[in-house]
């Protein structure tokens, strides 16, 4: 549970890396701690792939309401510049699927969980990995100029999902497309809630 609280709040801080150092250092990282504590992903699992595809279905139309409600849409405007220093593209297909979801499901749902599972049982293994998962958030917080407690709560939250189905599916895959789903919408929304406005007043 240490190591990638150590990873992400302290070392990789300390790298001074870009977006892409960043990325390929958090893939590097998942990898070799997935083979060092014999992480069992299971990304080929039909059953993973079913739940996950119906999962980020939810999230997908959630994203589209949203962009879709007037009111909603301006509130989404305001997020539009949060972003990364590369093109809105490159971060979307590059570095949240690498660097996030890779990373962060193969360390938490693909070895971490099944670890605390099998030393702790799943219902202290659930919690004890949503709330790894949720500190794991704690450096990025501050990085962004966003509240660490509401941060790490939030995550924390999302981790209890994300590792109910990696249980329910014995896959880190389900969690992956939930995950992608939510971060890739995340970056999207705001970004086609602007084009909206400005096709508005053309």
């Amino acid at each position: 549970m240490t190591a990638p609280l150590i990873w992400s709040n302290w070392l990789l801080p300390r790298l001074g890396l870009d977006m892409r150092g960043r990325t390929a250092a958090n893939a590097g990282f998942a990898t070799g701690y997935a083979l060092v504590f014999d992480g069992r992903a299971n990304w080929s699992s039909v059953r993973g792939l079913r739940y996950g595809l119906a999962s980020a279905s939810v999230v997908v139309a959630g994203y589209s309401a949203a962009v879709a409600i007037p009111e909603v849409r301006r509130r989404l405007r305001q997020f539009a510049d949060r972003g990364p220093d590369v093109t809105p593209a490159e971060w979307i297909v590059v570095h949240i699927p690498i660097g996030t979801v890779y990373s962060e499901e193969l360390i938490f749902r693909g070895t971490l969980d099944p670890l605390l599972d099998n030393t702790f049982g799943s219902r202290a293994g659930i919690l004890l990995g949503a709330s790894t998962f949720g500190l794991w958030h704690i450096q990025p917080a501050r990085a962004a100029g966003d509240s660490v407690p509401a941060t790490v709560a939030a995550t924390a939250l999302g981790g209890l999902v994300l590792g109910m189905l990696r249980r329910r599916t014995d896959s880190a895959t389900a969690p992956a497309l939930l995950h992608l789903a939510i971060n890739a919408g995340g970056a999207l929304a705001p970004r086609l809630a602007v084009r909206w406005a400005r096709r508005s007043t053309s």
